[in-house]
């Protein structure tokens, strides 16, 4: 780590149609979990869990102690307890984690004014425009968080957003690693589908059915094979399995919602099927709220629904904390709008409030 804080070197930002870009993903290492050690230094060493305690609660985020016993985010309490009696339990603080996360993302503008928050642990940094490499200024950048807050981060460098966040988990905790356009290739060709940002275990195993565990056994499928297996994500998974990410560091983005869905090998043609197929979506959206978004408030659910001659349609109703109940409501008119017509597809997810109605988030521990 650097021994005294340097200015970061800059010059005038690359030509866009040079491709030139240098972009640093950051990730705390379990942030919300790190906050509570680092502040009641009697938890150190020892598997502790941040989220709800409630027989219905989820955990928002955990120690690497907890994770040995195969604790994890998004994780109910109660699996969580029984993987782990001596887990230990803390109660989110929200105001807090946001005060930490503000820290940080003043060390961030002091290198760009280029930054994407995902959350509040996580952000997009384009430095395309300084003259430093980029892992001398992710390592910066981590010593100036470590310094001012005591907490640890890890990093990845790419050329673009989607490998830079493959790179961030390279080495966690408290890592880094880079991704030379030169060798994204490669890189890219034994890189397990599965580390792909946004194929979840449902699309992992789906891909796997396929023959498909590797980026490289990926590239062999045509845009058409994709598009027909996975539908719209199909088209991402061409240029992600490829290292292609051209998406811009965008500081003004508001995240606005937060979705999955499945698209069926076979068309579903009862009501009783598409329940079962809802839960496994509705339990996923669930953990990544609460794994990445649980500072937001919920405004909305919403359930989309395909059908088998392509036409779709998306029914919602406004939603303070989660419910089962309304998204099984939800499925049943969605339902009844296709008039018997067998199902392609079953997406759910969230609308959340605006940032400027000030996100308090009392639903914290996610009841479900």
């Amino acid at each position: 780590m650097q021994a005294t804080e340097q200015e970061p070197d800059r010059e005038s930002p690359p030509d866009p149609a040079s491709g030139a870009r240098k972009i640093v993903h950051i990730d705390m290492d379990c942030f919300y979990a790190a906050i509570e050690v680092r502040d009641q230094p009697s938890l150190r060493g020892k598997p502790v869990a941040v989220g709800g305690s409630s027989g219905r609660g989820v955990l928002t985020t955990c120690t690497y102690e907890a994770r040995k016993f195969g604790c994890r985010s998004a994780m109910p309490t109660f699996k969580a307890l029984r993987l782990c009696p001596q887990l230990i339990l803390v109660p989110v603080r929200f105001d807090a984690y946001r005060a930490e996360s503000r820290r940080i993302r003043e060390i961030f503008a002091q290198f760009t004014p280029l930054v994407e928050p995902l959350s509040l642990d996580e952000a997009y940094l384009d430095i395309s425009h300084l003259n430093s490499a980029g892992a001398a200024v992710a390592e910066e950048i981590r010593y100036r968080i470590r310094r001012k807050t005591k907490l640890t981060a890890s990093a990845g460098i790419a050329p673009n957003k989607m490998l830079a966040k493959v790179a961030s988990d390279w080495k966690k905790p408290d890592g880094q690693f880079e991704i030379r356009p030169g060798d994204v290739d490669a890189f890219m060709l034994e890189l397990p589908a599965r580390r792909i940002p946004g194929v979840g275990e449902r699309t992992a195993e789906r891909l796997k059915a396929l023959g498909i565990e590797t980026c490289g056994q990926m590239q062999r499928l045509s845009l058409a094979d994709l598009h027909h297996a996975f539908g719209s994500f199909g088209v991402e998974l061409y240029s992600r399995c490829r290292g292609i990410d051209r998406r811009d560091v965008n500081p003004d983005r508001e995240r606005k919602s937060v979705s999955n869905e499945n698209t069926f090998p076979e068309n579903l043609t009862r009501l009783e099927q598409c329940r079962e197929k809802l839960a496994d979506l509705v339990g996923e959206l669930v953990g990544d709220v609460g794994r990445k978004h649980a500072d937001r408030r919920l405004h909305k659910a919403f359930v989309k629904m395909k059908f088998a001659d392509f036409k779709q349609t998306t029914v919602e109703r406004a939603m303070a904390a989660f419910d089962a109940d309304l998204y099984h409501a939800l499925l049943a008119e969605a339902w009844e709008r296709g008039r018997g017509r067998s199902v392609r597809l079953i997406g759910a997810g969230v609308r959340f409030c605006p940032l400027d109605e000030g996100d308090e988030a009392e639903q914290g521990s996610f009841p479900f």
